[in-house]
């Protein structure tokens, strides 16, 4: 008998749910793929922390996340962030892709807080977490 493959975390906007901030999706085919074949566990942390899609867009400003309107959001998203790293751990995951430039789950560069549109170095609050636990994470452009 063979262990069961431990699933790939993925940003569950990548695995068709309409739960980006601006209520869509972004379906990515492998890890579409994946999920077909069991291999994927989605996990959205914003909704995961209660906020619901659509929303306002958020961005990380000095290690806070608030909105475009200036409504601060911190609170749940850590708590989603905490319920999605629950989740991967219990699931066994090792790795993850994530939708990049997300005040969550963006991993290497994320928008600079001013919603100027521009990109500053950095990772989202649950790349981060999941890295900081040694899952290793990869955005959904480099897949």
């Amino acid at each position: 008998m063979s262990a069961r493959q431990a699933p790939c975390l993925v940003s569950a906007c990548l695995a068709g749910r309409p739960c980006r901030y601006d209520g869509r999706a972004a379906p990515h085919p492998e890890v579409m793929e994946w999920l077909a074949r069991g291999l994927a566990l989605p996990v959205c942390p914003e909704e995961l922390g209660g906020l619901p899609s659509p929303r306002p867009p958020c961005e990380l400003r000095s290690g806070r996340i608030v909105d475009a309107l200036g409504n601060d959001h911190t609170e749940a998203f850590v708590s989603g962030c905490k319920l999605g790293l629950e989740a991967a751990l219990a699931a066994g995951c090792r790795e993850a892709v994530l939708k990049a430039r997300s005040p969550s789950c963006g991993v290497g560069e994320i928008y600079d807080g001013a919603f100027s549109r521009r990109l500053t170095k950095g990772n989202g609050l649950f790349a981060q977490a999941l890295m900081n636990v040694g899952i290793s994470v990869r955005r959904d452009e480099d897949v």
